[in-house]
């Protein structure tokens, strides 16, 4: 609680930091403070550049693209693109470990993105840069893999809280999709952080929404049906967008031969003129959000923004910039929305309501379609609007998007760029001890280890004694490798031994450290052309310090599970404990006997 209350703080902090990043960035790349906001057919010049006229919109994306490029490819490659996925990711596979750079990395880089034009959101990048920084505290606590995993759930939700205003759209954000359940334990602690951050967030943001929106209510019970055909488009939307995100950058991957830094530069050329032509795409872009929702543009302006986000933002993204997708996706449901509330108005004047509330269902559902999020979706639009009234109808059609997105489509738009990695999100969760325990845990006395100018006929001998089939190398205390049956066997076979030392056959080690988790410990050993010596384990210095074996991996993994252990007393579970555990039974003494013999 005391490391959650800690992330909350430092998020929030982060996520302040963030916002004024952008602030700055944009105020010096237009000399406004949004230029999404300009009018339609308005195209003004930079106040600090006048002489460039509208141009300079065309080189602005190209100049942020030759200061965040570089930036990313040297330091943090796991900043570009939207954010998400890398911190799905790093929960399900890494243990939740993120390097602590990737949270200043991909702050300064989404922030120049966004303020140089691209068209993206800011919650990926908060989403990261949180997870980033709960990961770096927890693994500076030491703390075991499902705390990591928890504190990088606090990161999230923290960054949700404080960016947007909505601590319980963060919560459950951070839940459903990174977490992927709802234990209590991991609940209570997401939900502190979250407030904490929200309450600095308020404290120096203000208690204000990221979106100025009208009350709207749908007044007539036939509007349900209205709204469940807009849920079934928006479900259909949310897959288009999410294959056109990643159909982009196929195509960006394809074409482009050179150097990944200078990418979003040499893209950027793309993304000016799509501004010169739609300013209205620049960056973010709530302004235009906010004047669709509230009716100020006809359908076919509506439709035309919707058709040129999804495409500004796949150029983004596939040219290497880093943003998120979320606020997107709110933009093009708020577009698709108001589009069919103006026209279902026009058709049904008498009970369709207003155009303006299907302007906020579109925006969840949306999300909803394009994210499988259909929790968080429903609670965000709830925070921003605050209308309870709104709340059954768009329910009903944020559960009509994500069937419809279920149906015509095997992955959401965060779990389709891990799948195209060659990794199953959905797959069966690990054993516990294998996350849980360390292989400093379970780790055997190292063998007594060989130096490297012993003669490899005393080296054959002392193998031969050992039972092993290698041995360690030791130098000046340092492990350097080991020395394997199979290489002297076939040294005393093709030439003379009595010039050869350990030195001459010696091979590489698959090794771990004492605090790497035993899954870890497991795949290095696996991977290894060699794997049945055994792991060697190190300390931080790279001294020799144990050994794993298979026999040792084997032991572990047929152990009782660890809920034997914390069974309350007096259930069934607790009295077969002495069983479980071979002693204190009939059956445990059998089983003693069975594993001796």
């Amino acid at each position: 609680m005391v490391m959650a209350i800690v992330v909350g703080a430092a998020t929030g902090l982060g996520a302040v930091a963030f916002r004024w990043l952008i602030q700055a960035a944009t105020k010096i790349f237009t000399g406004t403070s949004d230029y999404s906001a300009v009018g339609l057919g308005q195209h003004p010049p930079h106040p600090w550049l006048p002489w460039l006229g509208a141009g300079f919109v065309v080189l602005a994306p190209v100049v942020g693209g030759l200061i965040y490029g570089p930036m990313v490819q040297r330091w943090a490659k796991e900043a570009r693109g939207h954010g998400v996925p890398e911190v799905m990711l790093a929960v399900s596979q890494k243990g939740g470990r993120i390097p602590g750079k990737v949270a200043v990395v991909k702050a300064l880089a989404s922030a120049l993105t966004i303020g140089s034009g691209g068209s993206v959101g800011r919650e990926g990048p908060i989403v990261q840069i949180g997870s980033a920084l709960g990961s770096r505290i927890a693994q500076t606590a030491r703390l075991s893999e499902t705390r990591v995993r928890t504190l990088v759930a606090c990161g999230a939700a923290s960054g949700i809280a404080a960016t947007f205003n909505a601590p319980i759209a963060g919560v459950f954000f951070a839940l459903e999709l990174l977490l992927r359940d709802f234990q209590a334990e991991s609940f209570g602690v997401v939900v502190l952080a979250a407030v904490v951050a929200s309450v600095i967030g308020r404290a120096i943001l203000g208690d204000v929404p990221f979106l100025e929106l009208p009350s709207f209510e749908l007044p007539h019970a036939g509007s349900f049906v209205l709204v469940a055909l807009l849920g079934v488009l928006a479900g259909v939307i949310g897959v288009i967008f999410t294959r056109t995100l990643y159909a982009f950058e196929d195509v960006a991957d394809k074409i482009w031969r050179g150097p990944e830094w200078a990418r979003p530069a040499v893209g950027g050329v793309l993304l000016g003129l799509l501004l010169l032509a739609i300013p209205q795409m620049y960056g973010v872009g709530y302004p235009v959000l906010e004047a669709g929702v509230q009716g100020q543009y006809a359908i076919a302006v509506l439709l035309g923004l919707l058709i040129a986000k999804v495409v500004a933002t796949s150029l983004t993204i596939a040219i290497g910039g880093s943003g998120g997708v979320f606020a997107p996706s709110l933009f093009i449901g708020g577009m698709l929305g108001a589009a069919f509330g103006a026209s279902v108005h026009e058709a049904f004047p008498g009970w369709a309501g207003p155009a303006g509330a299907y302007a906020l269902i579109g925006m969840g559902a949306v999300f909803a379609g394009a994210a499988r999020a259909p929790i968080t979706a429903v609670l965000i639009l709830f925070e921003l609007t605050g209308e309870y009234t709104i709340i059954l109808p768009m329910m009903l059609a944020i559960v009509l998007a994500t069937g419809v997105s279920r149906a015509l489509s095997r992955d959401s738009v965060y779990t389709l760029k891990i799948r195209r990695r060659g990794i199953e999100m959905d797959a069966r969760a690990a054993d516990p001890r294998m996350t849980e325990k360390t292989v400093g845990d379970i780790m055997e006395a190292a063998p007594t280890a060989l130096a490297p100018d012993v003669a490899l006929e005393i080296a054959a001998r002392r193998l031969l004694g050992s039972g092993r089939g290698s041995l360690p190398v030791v130098e000046d205390g340092m492990l350097i490798g080991q020395v394997r049956a199979d290489r002297i066997a076939a040294a005393i076979e093709d030439e003379d031994t009595t010039a050869l030392s350990v030195r001459d056959v010696l091979d590489d080690v698959p090794q771990a450290r004492t605090e790497t988790v035993l899954r870890r410990g497991m795949e290095a050993l696996r991977r290894h052309e060699y794997p049945d010596g055994g792991l060697a384990v190190t300390d931080g210095a790279g001294t020799l310090v144990g050994w794993v074996t298979h026999r040792t991996l084997l032991r572990t993994l047929t152990a009782p599970l660890p809920i034997a252990a914390s069974a309350p007393a007096g259930t069934a579970l607790a009295r077969l404990r002495p069983s479980l555990r071979g002693g204190g039974s009939r059956m445990g003494t059998s089983a003693s006997r069975r594993q001796r013999t």
